[in-house]
C-alpha cells in the first residue's frame, strides 16, 4: 500500500556531533521532566544539566517551546512506526474497521498521555503544536475509509471530519489538565462509538 504521506520522515541529516548533542539533549530533557516537571525545564537549565553551551541549546531548539516540540516529534516517529509496521490492529494485518478504531484509540492515548509536553510546546503563536493538525491522521484515515468501501457522499470530507475528532486542540481541551488513563479511555470509547456509527452498513 502507498501511505508515503503518513510519516514525518527521518530527522534531517546532520553531523555526527550534532546528532549526538540532539540525542543527549532529548535524553536530558526527559530526565528533567521526570524528576522536576515541565516548569523547571528551561533553556538555561537544560544547557547546564546537559553540560553544553547555551548557544548549542538555542541553535537546536530556538525557544523553550521548541524543546517540547522536539520531544513530541521524537515520540511521534515511534507512534508512526507502530502504525506502519507494528502489530495489528494498530499496525497492518487487521480488518480496516478494527484498524480505524485502534488508530483513534491509540491517537487519543498518545495525545492525552503527552498532554504536559503538548501544552508546553505551545508558544503562544500557534493553536496547536506544530504538526498536530494531523495531516498524518488524515492520510491514514482516508486510506482505511477507502479500504472499508463505504457509500460515503464525500470520502475526503468524511476523512477530514474524523481527523478533526483527533486533533490536538480538541483532545487537549477535552482531557483538561489531568491526562489520566480514565479520561483517555473515555475519549477512546467515544471514538469507537463514532466510528461504528459512521461506518455502519447502509442496510443495518
Amino acid at each position: 500500500m502507498d501511505q508515503s504521506g503518513l510519516t514525518l520522515g527521518p530527522p534531517p541529516r546532520e553531523r555526527a556531533d550534532a546528532a549526538r548533542n540532539r540525542r543527549h539533549l532529548l535524553a536530558t530533557a526527559r530526565e528533567m521532566l521526570a524528576e522536576q516537571g515541565a516548569d523547571k525545564l528551561t533553556m538555561d537549565a537544560l544547557a547546564e544539566r546537559a553540560g553544553l553551551g547555551k548557544g548549542t541549546v538555542f541553535r537546536r531548539f530556538g525557544t523553550r517551546a521548541g524543546i517540547f516540540q522536539a520531544l513530541l516529534d521524537d515520540d511521534e516517529r515511534d507512534f508512526q512506526h507502530q502504525v506502519l509496521s507494528g502489530p495489528p490492529p494498530l499496525g497492518p494485518g487487521a480488518p480496516p474497521l478494527d484498524r480505524l478504531i485502534a488508530y483513534g484509540r491509540a491517537r487519543t492515548g498518545f495525545m492525552t498521555g503527552h498532554g504536559v509536553i503538548a501544552r508546553a510546546a505551545l508558544d503562544g503563536r500557534e493553536l496547536a503544536p506544530a504538526g498536530q493538525q494531523t495531516p498524518i491522521s488524515r492520510v491514514h484515515i482516508r486510506y482505511l475509509l477507502q479500504e472499508l468501501r463505504l457509500d460515503a457522499a464525500d470520502p475526503d470530507v468524511l476523512a477530514l471530519q474524523l481527523t478533526a475528532a483527533l486533533d490536538a486542540p480538541l483532545l487537549l481541551y477535552l482531557s483538561g489538565a489531568g491526562d489520566s488513563p480514565e479520561v483517555s479511555e473515555r475519549l477512546g470509547r467515544g471514538w469507537e462509538d463514532l466510528v461504528l456509527r459512521v461506518c455502519r452498513p447502509q442496510n443495518a
